[in-house]
Order: C-alpha cells, then structure tokens, then sequence
C-alpha cells in the first residue's frame, strides 16, 4: 500500500512539473500578440547610448579574430571592444593584439589570475569600460551587425537596466544531439526567458546581455567563484529590483556552435548544472518581494535536477505500471507523467520546423527521426551531468571546464575568411 501511495505521489508531482515546463516552453506561441512582443522594435536612429564589448577569449586563436571583425562591422557610431586573454595563453593574445593594432576600437586587457575563468577575465575589464552600456560576448559568436542598434532602442524606449537579446545554436545538423542542444536554446531564448522577464526574476543568458556600467559596477560584477556567472548576476539584479528586458528576432540573434562532442557537452552542462546550485545555496534569490517570484526562483535553478531525475523515473514508472501489481487507479496515475513527455515530443518535433523556416534551414525527415530517437538518451546525458555536478560541489571542484569551439556555426563564405585571415 505504502509503495503504490509513494509511486502515485511521484508520479503526480513528475506530471506537475513536466506540464509547467511545457507550459513555460509555449509562452511565447500562446497568441500571435505574444509571440509579435517578444521581437525588438525597430530602432528611431537616435542614438545616445556608447557600448564596451567585453570579449572573454581563452585558446580560442581558431574563431577570435572572425567574432572581432563581425563586431567590428556594428553599424552603431560608438563602441569599443575589449578582448581579456590570460597571460598564459601567447597563441590568443597574437589574434587580440593583431586585431587591436589593426583597429583603435579594439584593446586588449590581459587577466593575471591564477586560476582562471569567466567571471574573473570580465571583473579584470570592468574597470576599463568607458561606455554608458556593457555588452558580452564569447569568443566563437557571429553578431549581427544592427544589433547594437536595436539593442540601445530597447533600453532608451523601455527604461531598461539590462537588455538580453537572442543567443542561438545553428549547426543542428552536425550530430544527433545537436538537433536537441539547438532547440534548448531556441526555447529558452525564444520563449522561456520572456516569461521570466514578466515574473521579475531570470537567470540571464551568457552573453548577448547588456547591463548599465553603473548597475553593473554598483552590484559588484560578477561573482568570480560561480561556475554560472550569469545565471547568479540576473538573480542579483532580479533580487534589487532591477528592470531586465529580453527581446528575441531571428534576424538580430547572435550565432554560435553546439559542443563538438558529447564529452564536452557533458562537462558544459555539468558546469551550467553546478552553477546553478552554488546560486541556489547563495540564497540572494530570496530577498525577492514576492513569494511567487521566490517560488519561480527556487523551481528554476533546481530545473536541471529535477529534469535529469525525471528522464530516470519516467520510465521506471512506466515499468512499474507494466510488470507489477498495483491498483489500476495508480498505473494510470504512473502513465501521466509519460502522456506529458508525449505531448513534449510533439512540440519539439513542431519546433523543429519553426526553427528550421525561421532561419532559412532545410529540416529533412531524418533529423525529426533523431530527434525523436535521441531523446531518452539526451535525457541520460542530462542526469549524468546533474549528478556529476552534485558529485563536484559536495567535495569542493569548482574549476572551470572550458567548452573549446570549432567554427561549426559559420558558414562557408565566413570559414573561408576566418581561414585566409589566418593564413
């Protein structure tokens, strides 16, 4: 009696949260209104705003110098660009300083840390900043030349103290859980982190976010020992109360590639899964107003967790319902959890076609097959990297695992470029 009330309790609360996330995932498909609010407007040319890039580049020689001369092709009148190489790494600062000498927008700031990682390369920047905005972007992104543009419409017709533009994974087609990696992003910046926007609490992308030099001086920067540094300052700024705006256009997205193995996958998603329980642990999250927010800010950053236990328990508890002797009422209750996960599907599979039209991209009939096909396997990936976060936190690892890119997201006229500048 006890375990078929233990598995009916589970196997409810597992539908509970799969149908909120679902739900959340669709917010910006609920109305055709929705879905038009979530682009940029288009910008009235009048332009007060000056921007300081920060370009965070570690071994990242390969795609550096095509990120600099993408920017370097911004069509707003007043931006700098500040590329933070390590000390230790001679091959990334030939790229920066070369680019730097080529150009005055371009300066090279050298971070002398000991041991390195994201947030610390951008606090060593941050004192160098000049413009009235900080805007971030990794070393691999292709950005789209009107963005800033847009960018700085958004914060003088909205009042905004952080504007989050698009991020989006391209190369769906380069491996099977590519297809799953390109439609997280797509969801979660096309839909989800509206929502979040609207509830007054989000966990911030990892670049293609703007932040007042002010704000950002006045909240201290980035916390230098959190793996998801940018998960941690949305919080900080959701928490003071600050005003974030996300806008997302297919057309104004900033590019980049999937991990080139699973491997590397892994240890990203590990990365990604601990940072998200050291800014739990922190517990800045509660100094929301609202107990609602506190709740949406408790729910997401435990997200990843409760995802990778549900992509192991799904089909336990669909076994159960199978092979063991439980009242009926009860092997209902264990299939609603897998009805959900169906219903998931689906709009994956239709999200994939959006994806597809939106950016120009041929999704053939085989990519639906892998991308239904790989599911329970990209679910195992995902508890894998959960649990080995747990494993890291509890004895202390916070080093930090560096994705390296490849290019895979350009396309062929950028390769050759890339290539011949290298040349």
């Amino acid at each position: 009696m006890l375990t078929s009330v233990f598995i009916a309790v589970v196997s409810l609360a597992l539908f509970g949260m799969a149908a909120f996330t679902l739900w959340w995932q669709m917010h910006a498909w609920r109305t055709p209104e929705v879905l038009a609010s979530t682009r940029f407007s288009s910008p009235d040319g009048g332009e007060q705003l000056s921007f300081s890039l920060l370009l965070p580049a570690r071994h990242e020689q390969a795609v550096l110098d095509h990120t600099i001369q993408r920017l370097l092709e911004s069509s707003h009148a007043a931006f700098e660009i500040i590329v933070i190489v390590g000390h230790d790494d001679p091959e990334t600062t030939a790229v920066a300083e070369a680019a730097a000498a080529r150009d005055p927008r371009v300066r090279v700031v050298v971070d002398t840390h000991e041991k390195k990682n994201k947030p610390k390369a951008m606090n060593t920047a941050l004192p160098y900043c000049r413009g009235d905005v900080v805007g971030v972007f990794d070393a691999e992104d292709q950005v789209h030349p009107e963005l800033l543009a847009h960018v700085e419409h958004a914060f003088r017709s909205t009042g905004a103290d952080v504007v989050q533009g698009g991020v989006q994974l391209i190369n769906f087609h380069s491996s099977w859980y590519s297809l799953r990696n390109c439609l997280e992003y797509f969801f979660w910046f096309r839909s989800r982190l509206h929502l979040h926007a609207q509830k007054g609490f989000i966990p911030l992308g990892g670049n293609t976010v703007f932040v007042r030099t002010d704000v950002l001086r006045a909240a201290g920067g980035w916390d230098p020992d959190c793996l998801a540094e940018d998960c941690d300052l949305g919080v900080r700024l959701s928490s003071a109360g600050k005003k974030v705006v996300v806008a997302y256009d297919s057309d104004m997205v900033t590019r980049e590639e999937t991990p080139g193995s699973l491997v590397s996958l892994l240890k990203q998603r590990t990365r990604w899964n601990q940072g998200f329980l050291q800014v739990y642990r922190k517990k800045d999250w509660k100094q929301l107003p609202t107990l609602r927010q506190r709740m949406l800010a408790r729910y997401t950053l435990m997200t990843p967790f409760l995802q990778a236990f549900s992509g192991v328990v799904i089909p336990l508890n669909v076994a159960v319902a199978i092979f063991l002797d439980v009242p009926v009422g009860v092997a209902f209750i264990t299939f609603l959890p897998a009805v959900t996960a169906l219903v998931t599907f689906v709009f994956e599979v239709v999200g994939l076609h959006d994806f597809g039209k939106q950016y120009g991209l041929r999704v053939r009939l085989v990519h639906y097959l892998k991308l239904i096909a790989g599911g329970p396997f990209y679910q195992l990936l995902l508890a894998g990297a959960a649990i080995r976060a747990v494993w890291r936190e509890q004895r202390g690892r916070s080093d930090w695992e560096l994705t390296r890119h490849v290019g895979a997201h350009l396309d062929t006229a950028d390769v050759r470029t890339r290539e011949d500048v290298a040349a």
